[in-house]
């Protein structure tokens, strides 16, 4: 599917190549390639799937990106509910810095990208080594980057991760509509559903294979319980108080009674909800740094979209895919 628009904007910088070093051009020769997903390539370094630009992004961070003990990292396969999760662990972790209650709390003037920063998509885009002093710990940063290609001192040190994951029908269809709005602003064109649908069954996807990347956080969940929590995205939507207090609890802040009794968990919930945070003004008519429209990050937040897209068939051969993937982990997905 080709679609016209005239005149295509600036792309944002994960998708500018013009000042890409000679270093990451000479890789780029030689890792395997596919049609990408928003560029005209995604590339497999590491055995995930990326932009080059991002590559860049990664080879800084992986070199110079020191990990501090207080530091709390959210980390996502793209388009599993990483902007309400960001919101949420703002709203968590600064609730003394920042109350709740607040009129002029920064999630009502900011976007919620622009709090929790990125590390390969943002921070080390922008520079080959960021300046981290206006950040006050603890520190919180977020990553797409599966588990084996963290920064080694955020594996060694005693940072908290924090994995969201989503079910993959849900996750493949706010790919494939993000990546395509993204498209049309800055390219003109489109992606057909079924060509894309049949690249993420390949596990060509962005920072794919999907499966790949959380089944590399679940084992860490697992073996380290302290370090990373496992978080599914449809939970939180059906629990939301009980997942919210499990996330203070892994953080080691969580809440008194007092702040049980006077609302804290129910205003955190409230001004973190999709309703809300997709009417504030920042996010209907606001641009991130990077340069990507606010707006692009609030399009349904629902469970079960998927069902508005799938035929049976694309059904049974993506379950078909995530079985095998997935065969002896005891993970399992809820589709509501």
């Amino acid at each position: 599917m080709t679609t016209s628009q005239a005149s295509p904007q600036i792309p944002p910088k994960c998708l500018q190549e013009h000042d890409l070093s000679e270093e990451c051009k000479e890789l780029l020769s030689i890792l395997p390639k596919e049609k990408g997903w928003i560029g005209s390539y995604i590339y497999n370094y590491q055995g995930f799937w990326t932009s080059s630009k991002i590559i860049q992004g990664v080879i800084a961070c992986q070199q110079h990106f020191q990990a501090q003990d207080s530091d709390i990292i959210l980390v996502t396969t793209p388009k599993s509910g990483t902007t309400w999760l960001k919101s949420l662990l703002f709203a968590l972790a600064n609730r003394m810095k920042h109350p709740i209650f607040d009129q002029n709390h920064p999630l009502l003037v900011k976007n919620p990208h622009d709090l929790v920063p990125y590390l390969e998509l943002k921070l080390y885009i922008d520079e080959q080594v960021p300046n981290f002093s206006s950040f006050t710990s603890p520190r919180l940063l977020s990553t797409h980057l599966p588990y084996a290609s963290l920064p080694k001192s955020v594996q060694e040190s005693g940072t908290k991760l924090v994995y969201l994951c989503r079910n993959p029908r849900d996750t493949f269809i706010s790919m494939w509509h993000f990546s395509n709005s993204i498209r049309l602003d800055y390219i003109g064109t489109t992606n057909s559903i079924d060509e894309m649908f049949d690249l993420f069954c390949k596990g060509v996807s962005i920072y794919g294979p999907f499966w790949n990347h959380l089944l590399g956080y679940w084992k860490k969940s697992t073996e380290k319980p302290n370090k990373v929590i496992f978080l599914m995205y449809e939970e939180i939507k059906q629990q939301p108080k009980i997942q919210l207090r499990r996330l203070a609890e892994f953080l080691e802040c969580p809440f008194s009674i007092e702040e049980e009794n006077c609302g804290v968990v129910d205003e955190i919930l409230r001004m973190c909800s999709f309703e809300n945070l997709s009417n504030l003004e920042v996010n209907t008519n606001g641009k991130l740094s990077t340069g990507e429209k606010n707006k692009v990050f609030f399009r349904k937040g629902e469970v079960g979209d998927w069902k508005n897209y799938f035929t049976i068939e694309m059904s049974e051969k993506l379950n078909h895919v995530i079985e095998q993937q997935l065969q002896g982990s005891g993970l399992r997905f809820l589709y509501i």
